[in-house]
């Protein structure tokens, strides 16, 4: 198929969202939270809803992760310290946002190396304006 062929869906960039948590209802809070379209100077996202630590290292192997937001409270592998082995071991590393639950635990997430943090809760506006500041 020659690039004249192809729609212009097709010729469209994608960024891809990773979303790790345990936990059915945080990952459905962030991705309702999310929009495909989440700021006009970025292209579209593509959500990937993930359950389990070893699913989001075969992501990361893929090399197709654009941003990966981390449940800080996930178990049995947490966020922080999934996000300080994803920055050891990976090269180059997407962006990693770490949700936290309490505000104390900022240093955490700065001991893991991520490069934000968002509150859960989810804060409906605080989350698309972090995600649109670390995908720029």
């Amino acid at each position: 198929m020659s690039r004249d062929d192809r729609s212009p869906a097709e010729d469209r960039v994608t960024l891809r969202v990773l979303v790790y948590s345990d936990n059915p209802g945080t990952r459905r809070q962030v991705l309702g939270t999310l929009d495909e379209q989440l700021h006009p100077d970025l292209p579209d996202l593509q959500l990937i809803e993930v359950a389990t630590a070893p699913t989001v290292l075969a992501h990361l192997d893929e090399r197709t992760v654009d941003l990966a937001i981390l449940d800080g409270e996930a178990a049995p592998v947490g966020g922080m310290g999934l996000a300080k082995q994803i920055r050891d071991e990976y090269e180059p590393c997407p962006p990693l946002l770490v949700l936290i639950a309490r505000r104390a635990d900022r240093w955490l997430a700065d001991w893991s190396r991520a490069d934000a943090t968002a509150a859960l809760p989810i804060d409906p506006l605080e989350l698309p304006r972090t995600v649109v500041d670390l995908l720029r």
